[in-house]
């Protein structure tokens, strides 16, 4: 299937999700997480803030246990630069957080520290769905595909899915950035 049938697909399929079973995939997909990687040497690690009426995967399960667990980390999230479809990234403070218009919390203030992208080490990176070779559809901006070419070669870009993967996306094209794994509430995919 092609990336736009993709996308409609799973976010009309993601609606019908019940709260419930958002909140028990997120809680797996945040243990098998933790579980599949070393964060020892990880010094600043990208995050985005879930889009509730999105019915996104609950990441602030993942930045609660790195905050009381790896107190070594830097946590960074996104801001959207207004009218442009590139995003900063700033240090998580979550008394510095404000709901934008698009109904996403972004970080907000004026003693905010920014993060230049090839400073970070570790991107958790939001999706509708994946393929088996890495390839992610999401909502079709580019802001991820945008940031992640900024990114160090070393940068590891760790999805994160309601779904299991599917077979392949049909139109994938040399601006995509494919991802390093992907965890689901089932299992870690590596590629």
């Amino acid at each position: 299937m092609q990336k736009s049938q993709l996308r409609s697909y799973y976010l009309n399929k993601r609606k019908a999700i019940p709260t419930e079973e958002i909140t028990i995939k997120s809680q797996q997909i945040t243990e098998l997480f933790f579980q599949s990687f070393d964060l020892s040497s990880i010094q600043n690690l990208h995050i985005f803030l879930p889009i509730i009426k999105q019915r996104e995967i609950d990441t602030f399960l993942i930045i609660k246990y790195l905050q009381k667990n790896h107190s070594h980390i830097k946590i960074i999230v996104p801001k959207v630069v207004s009218g442009t479809s590139t995003m900063q990234h700033f240090v998580f403070d979550e008394k510095q957080l404000k709901e934008n218009h698009w109904g996403i919390l972004e970080p907000s203030g004026e003693d905010l520290v920014e993060i230049q992208p090839p400073e970070i080490d570790m991107v958790i990176v939001p999706l509708l769905i994946f393929d088996t070779q890495g390839n992610r559809v999401g909502y079709g901006k580019g802001f991820y595909d945008r940031f992640l070419q900024e990114c160090g070669d070393k940068t590891l870009k760790i999805g994160v899915c309601l779904e299991e993967p599917i077979n392949k996306i049909e139109d994938t094209n040399c601006f995509d950035v494919k991802l390093n794994f992907c965890v689901t509430p089932q299992k870690n995919y590596q590629f």
